[in-house]
């Protein structure tokens, strides 16, 4: 019943395209509209899947072009989308996705003796406004300096102790590893990761991520991303193209 209302707000939508591209429906939108590229994790609804957007909700995709796609629940993405109707049979907004793009999800994970070597130590490029948290995940786009034939490892690890970890000034004291396994062509491009903040203490209390890792330009550094303050530029991923990167 459910895919049948899908197909047929499609097919609503689809015949009412042309003359309603300089109108709006009866929630406002506008269906030559769109939206600027978002964050989002897929979630699973039975056979069929929906996304929880970071900034919009819940969004159900009503297209029948997407059989591509092979959704696994708590991954993340980037979508952008024409809303279509808000308040739809208990989602936010149901939606026809325009662009869809998986981004490497991984877990914080904890740095040891046995682990440190292999998460590396090497540099980043990673221009202002390209990390930022939202819908529980640090975010972050770098230019990534593409390997010949191995995958380089990218990781967000937290000391064994909490005494290191949760410090006096209310952060969670984190650090972005990379290791390249000296496997570098010279050319670069773009490449995303949402690593998922759930296994962190974070209460009320807690003022955000302060965040520490080897830049190319700049050296070490750390910087602060306060919880009230701390989403991304949305130029780091407008119409930027994933495809190539090389991570795990």
């Amino acid at each position: 019943m459910k895919k049948f209302l899908h197909l047929l707000l499609l097919a609503a939508a689809s015949l009412s395209l042309v003359p309603a591209m300089q109108s709006c429906g009866d929630d406002g939108y506008s269906l030559g509209s769109f939206t600027t590229p978002q964050w989002a994790t897929v979630r699973m609804h039975g056979a069929s899947f929906y996304f929880d957007s970071d900034a919009w909700g819940t969004l159900w995709p009503v297209n029948t072009d997407l059989y591509w796609y092979k959704p696994v629940d708590g991954q993340r993405v980037i979508t952008s989308f024409t809303p279509l109707a808000d308040n739809f049979e208990g989602f936010d907004h149901a939606v026809k996705v325009l662009t869809l793009q998986d981004v490497l999800t991984k877990q914080v994970e904890t740095l040891t003796t046995d682990n440190d070597s292999l998460l590396g130590r090497d540099s980043l490029l990673i221009l202002q406004g390209d990390v930022g948290i939202s819908g529980g995940y640090m975010n972050l786009v770098f230019q990534q300096n593409l390997p010949l034939s191995n995958k380089h490892r990218i990781s967000l690890v937290r000391a064994e102790a909490d005494s290191l970890t949760y410090d006096a000034e209310g952060y969670v004291n984190l650090e972005l590893r990379y290791n390249d396994y000296d496997d570098l062509t010279g050319r670069y491009q773009p490449a995303a990761v949402s690593f998922n903040l759930n296994s962190l203490d974070i209460t009320p209390d807690t003022r955000g991520i302060r965040l520490r890792f080897n830049s190319v330009v700049n050296g070490a550094v750390t910087l602060d991303f306060d919880f009230a303050s701390a989403g991304m530029d949305g130029e780091a991923i407008r119409n930027a193209d994933f495809s190539q990167m090389q991570l795990e």
